[in-house]
């Protein structure tokens, strides 16, 4: 029988990082742009997130109405339930800071500057780019944005 790990601290990346870790440590370091942040933080943060917005849908979708409006020659289709969109929108602007700065954390740890999050306004190439850092080998050289 093992003895259970303590918390792991913050300031280093965790690699192999399991779900539940990744979700709390992307909370915990909240709007830490500093350091880094593993391929396995990163990416079971992204799966978590897109589980929420799945859910949103979900709920929006079982719960809404769908209509089309063709008032003043206009044509507008709805679907889903406006209290849940209030909410997904609200959950969005919750999450943008800390999801900026794990972004800046696993470009750290792909020993790239966090300011290359600016090549997503490159339309076509500048996703494509930044998914291929994303998806990267971490780099020891990325120690140089770690701070204690």
């Amino acid at each position: 029988m093992s003895t259970p790990q303590l918390d792991a601290p913050l300031y280093p990346p965790l690699y192999g990082a399991s779900f539940g870790q990744a979700v709390k440590r992307f909370f915990k370091k909240y709007a830490v742009f500093s350091g880094r942040a593993s391929r396995s933080e990163y990416w079971w943060w992204w799966l978590f997130g897109v589980i929420v917005n799945a859910v949103f849908f979900l709920i929006g979708s079982l719960t809404g109405t769908t209509s089309v409006d063709t008032t003043e020659g206009f044509s507008a289709a709805t679907l889903g339930n406006p209290v849940v969109t209030v909410i997904q929108s609200i959950w969005g602007l919750a999450i943008l800071i800390p999801g900026l700065a794990l972004l800046f954390r696993r470009l750290h740890d792909t020993n790239r500057s966090g300011w290359w999050w600016l090549i997503l306004l490159v339309p076509l190439a500048g996703p494509i780019i930044m998914l291929v850092f994303l998806i990267g080998d971490s780099r020891p050289e990325g120690a140089r944005f770690d701070t204690q």
